[in-house]
């Protein structure tokens, strides 16, 4: 029963300008629950400017003032400070996976700190990607859907994944023309121990 206490759910995503643009600004996007059970969304959508090099920055730099703004607005509807954080975070290549980790963890950490010195609710951080190129397939045509996709739902957590690290593939909707591309997810810290099962 993950819900049984407030829990607040994040969404966040960082999508530089298109190559060639260096100079445009970011943006940066943060969606968070507003209920008891993370079934109502705010938004809270920013731009981050270059470094004048024309560098884009995988960190979101204003995560600290977001999750406040988030955790606040929260606090307003449900009446009461969500006990847990699950975070999830798009548009991470693999190799700066625990440099986001960090920089964005200890960013939630201090907003969460900013409301009360002693508030520190337990966070999941989750990496999600879609830029891969793994696919699943049945084995059988009859369990695929009508598209011939493995079926809405479907998780692959061994085999393929990898040895090291907390990591699944889920196909979470039905595909309307040719072959799906499953979510990665790769959980890079998980202080509330959710079960696997549970976090599917």
């Amino acid at each position: 029963p993950l819900f049984k206490e407030p829990v607040i759910v994040f969404g966040a995503d960082n999508a530089p300008p298109a190559q060639g643009e260096g100079d445009k600004p970011a943006v940066v996007a943060l969606v968070a629950s507003m209920d008891k059970f993370a079934c109502k969304y705010a938004t809270n959508i920013s731009v981050q400017f270059t470094d004048g090099r024309r560098m884009h920055k995988p960190i979101i730099e204003a995560l600290q003032e977001m999750v406040k703004q988030m955790l606040v607005q929260f606090y307003q509807r449900v009446k009461t400070k969500p006990k847990r954080i699950i975070f999830y975070r798009d548009g991470v290549s693999e190799g700066l996976h625990y440099h986001v980790m960090s920089d964005e963890v200890a960013a939630i950490q201090r907003a969460c700190a900013s409301l009360d010195k002693n508030y520190c609710p337990p966070i999941t951080f989750i990496i999600a990607q879609k830029r891969h190129h793994t696919r699943l397939f049945v084995q059988n045509q009859r369990d695929g859907d009508r598209s011939g996709n493995v079926p809405a739902g479907t998780v692959v957590d061994n085999t393929i994944t990898s040895p090291h690290l907390y990591d699944f593939y889920l196909n979470s909707h039905a595909g309307i023309q040719g072959t799906n591309k499953p979510a990665k997810y790769t959980v890079l810290k998980d202080d509330n121990r959710i079960p696997p099962d549970m976090l599917y």
